[in-house]
């Protein structure tokens, strides 16, 4: 567990963000290991069928994940007042909303798979292979659910050095697993998606062993739990906004994937690599975003409002040199990357003409982020919802379908940088209004001045 009302705000953000982002570099290579496994080993319609049904997964579980970032919110929050007993409360709370909900949420994606995949109007090539992937993968729901919630719960005390510990020994396993079932037991892209259940589950089972011996306040034993009503509700009006908000991104996934879908399984294939590529660039402002949430939410907690504004302007400099530095390698080595994926020429180029165009505005990206980071951490997300959705629905969605009828595929990828630069602007708006400090839980912060100006 970390302190974060106490020291520098750009040092403690950093070393508070570098575990969680050498960690989603770990996932990050193992899905990039299986793309390049399903690309080489099993064919361009299995790579696109990962593609396809990827944006689908994401709409499942992105909603109860987004409202469990109001738990974890309410957790940082009631650590940095050292109110431990409230903080204990919302972990059983929160453990207790995720059981229930992966099972619900699991059953729904199982039953209706076929239809879900359907919807996204992939190619008749693709979805013979995209179901059975689709479905295994929702089978791990329940483990990928606790995971998370373990994790949220470690990063709300400060702690984001114990979850990448299980993070890469997950993607260890995974890898390990992806290959042996593709390469050895040539269970094709079925093989890819077991190895990713049975890596998660391994991850969350080691990750409760280390808690229940270990850990002074978090420990996963659901006959124990106590549902606060009052906790809980609290921690959804915080969350259910970036549960939506996470919702209708992944929605706006589908919908973004669907025009690229008219273009051809090609199309998706070069689309599917793309965005593996276009992960790695997003993640620092991603979890530098998040560790500053955590950074608010604790100093917000402690009644150090005056320490948000500096927090902010440090992560903001350190965003920008790291989008700066990878704008740079994508636009001079996209061919180079693409390549590692596939040898056919055509997905390399398309690929790598849609790295160009994004790539060449990671820097509004990750300014978008990391002020919305701001407002999530004092508690404060339906606004920063209503941002996203208008850049997504009203710019991206409608910019990319226009552009690609009137230039081809290349209008979809334009349609990208134009909406963050909307999303930028919107957020900065509304940091200064300042109106967000207004949102926190523990009620003595709502006279101090945040510093928002």
């Amino acid at each position: 567990m970390q302190n974060l009302t106490e020291g520098k705000a750009g040092s403690l953000i950093l070393k508070f963000a570098i575990p969680m982002l050498l960690g989603n570099v770990f996932m990050q290579i193992y899905s990039v290991i299986n793309s390049i496994v399903v690309g080489l080993f099993i064919g361009k319609e299995a790579l696109a069928a990962v593609g396809a049904s990827f944006p689908l997964i994401f709409a499942l579980v992105s909603f109860i994940i987004g409202i469990g970032m109001g738990f974890s919110i309410a957790i940082s929050q009631y650590f940095g007042a050292r109110d431990i007993t409230k903080v204990t409360r919302t972990i059983d709370t929160m453990w207790i909303f995720l059981l229930v909900s992966s099972i619900i949420i699991t059953v729904i994606g199982l039953t209706f798979s076929r239809q879900l995949l359907v919807l996204t109007g992939i190619p008749g090539d693709v979805l013979p292979l995209a179901i059975p992937y689709f479905n295994i993968n929702i089978i791990g729901f329940i483990v990928l659910f606790a995971f998370n919630g373990g994790t949220s719960a470690l990063r709300g005390l400060g702690d984001s050095k114990t979850p990448l510990y299980f993070l890469i020994i997950s993607t260890l396993v995974n890898i390990a697993l992806d290959l042996l079932f593709v390469l050895v037991f040539k269970w094709g892209i079925e093989g890819t998606a077991w190895a990713t259940v049975i890596a998660q589950a391994g991850a969350f089972c080691t990750m409760a062993i280390y808690l229940n011996r270990t850990h002074q306040i978090i420990k996963i034993n659901f006959r124990r739990y106590v549902f606060d009503r009052e906790i809980f509700m609290k921690s959804v009006k915080i969350g259910l906004p970036t549960g939506f908000q996470q919702t209708f991104v992944s929605l706006g996934m589908v919908a973004l994937l669907s025009i690229v879908s008219q273009f051809g399984t090609v199309a998706v294939a070069a689309y599917t690599v793309a965005t593996r590529i276009d992960s790695f660039a997003s993640m620092p402002a991603m979890n530098f975003a998040s560790a500053l949430s955590t950074f608010v939410g604790q100093n917000l907690g402690a009644g150090r409002a005056d320490r948000v504004r500096s927090g902010m302007i440090a992560t903001l400099k350190m965003t920008s040199v790291i989008s700066l530095s990878v704008t740079i390698i994508a636009i001079l080595f996209s061919r180079q990357m693409m390549g590692i994926f596939t040898r056919d020429p055509e997905i390399i180029a398309i690929g790598a003409d849609y790295l160009v165009i994004v790539s060449s505005f990671y820097l509004f990206f990750s300014a978008m982020f990391v002020i919305s980071g701001v407002m999530r951490g004092a508690g404060d997300t339906l606004i920063p919802m209503f941002i996203t959705l208008l850049s997504l629905w009203l710019i991206r969605i409608p910019v990319s379908w226009l552009l690609s009828d009137a230039i081809g595929i290349h209008g979809i990828w334009w349609g990208i940088p134009i909406a963050w630069f909307i999303g930028m602007v919107g957020a900065w708006f509304y940091y200064k209004t300042g109106r967000w400090k207004l949102k926190a839980i523990v009620k003595h912060l709502l006279t101090v001045d945040a510093g928002a100006k």
